[in-house]
């Protein structure tokens, strides 16, 4: 493939990019001959989104959108937070708090889920907050105003994406197995090096009967998403035929994952969990050990002190421009 273009469009929004900037004027040139549309130069905002571009790195924050939800609030003088999510709070459905006003509530956490798109290190919250849209109280409302209150405390806050020497997908996976009272969380992250570009923290649609089975459930869902996004690549011309490597911190989840015979007790495992099995013989995913102070998908599972909070903050690439 001697060069590439690609247009990225939403709605009545395009963007073109490119390693040959003749054939990137030529496309843009063929379109303007066919469609009303304005050039706006070099990316700099992109729905709500502002992106600051420096040789070899891109920084991107949605500062001027959190600015229109603390007005929308009517939070602007609020007192700042230092993490989005209390380390001892514990969200339930049926809190003994009276109800809150639905409409306002929805709308905000809408607001917070568009925010994730560049403040990964909020999504654990928005996720379990937004389990509550059909039966909210004030405890979640005062949950979802802190989230807000950490945010007017990091305005400037975005994820980085720097220049790789290596180019290589690697990803984390956790869950967090009766850590909430109603459900369990996973989540993963996906890097190619120095930040992470692709996210995920939901409620794991299956009962686990154990630490292990929750783990496997979160590996299968982040091995979708690591083998589609091979797909992608090799679609845009990037070959990867090395594994990509994925971060668990429970030994006997990787076990069963490479043997689902390894134990008696792992034979209600259901079927699409050998899906797992098969991506690995198959080199596409590895499955790999990893301590619990190198999880980077800790972020996306539960709620720490601060210190711990940044430190992860710090290691997913959301950091503030330089």
């Amino acid at each position: 493939m001697d060069s590439i273009v690609i247009l990225s469009l939403y709605v009545d929004h395009l963007l073109v990019t490119g390693d040959n900037k003749v054939q990137v004027e030529k496309l843009k040139g063929d379109l303007q001959k066919v469609f009303e549309m304005t050039d706006l130069g070099d990316m700099s905002y992109f729905l709500g989104m502002k992106v600051q571009q420096k040789k070899n790195e891109a920084f991107i924050c949605q500062k001027k959108y959190l600015r229109e939800i603390l007005k929308k609030f009517k939070m602007e003088e609020c007192k700042s937070a230092l993490t989005p999510m209390n380390l001892k709070e514990k969200l339930k459905k049926d809190d003994g708090s009276d109800a809150t006003d639905a409409s306002r509530y929805r709308s905000l956490i809408g607001c917070l889920m568009y925010l994730t798109a560049t403040r990964p290190n909020i999504l654990l919250v928005v996720s379990v907050l937004s389990r509550y849209l059909s039966c909210a109280s004030e405890n979640h409302m005062v949950a979802a105003k802190r989230v807000v209150r950490y945010l007017k405390g990091t305005p400037s806050f975005g994820v980085k994406f720097c220049k790789s020497d290596q180019f290589k997908l690697h990803g984390y996976i956790d869950s967090d197995w009766a850590g909430s009272i109603d459900d369990i969380s996973s989540g993963y992250c996906l890097s190619f090096g120095s930040t992470c570009f692709s996210w995920s923290s939901k409620k794991q649609d299956i009962v686990a009967q154990s630490i292990a089975e929750a783990k496997l459930i979160a590996a299968t869902t982040a091995a979708n998403q690591a083998v589609w996004l091979r797909k992608l690549m090799n679609d845009l011309g990037f070959g990867v035929e090395e594994a990509t490597t994925s971060y668990v911190d429970n030994q006997a989840a990787i076990a069963v994952s490479q043997n689902l015979v390894f134990h008696g007790k792992t034979k209600h495992f259901k079927v699409k969990y050998f899906y797992l099995r098969e991506v690995q013989h198959e080199g596409k995913v590895k499955l790999q050990h990893c301590s619990s102070e190198d999880q980077l998908a800790d972020m996306f599972t539960k709620a720490f002190s601060v210190g711990q909070f940044n430190h992860l903050r710090q290691n997913i690439g959301v950091c503030i421009s330089s």
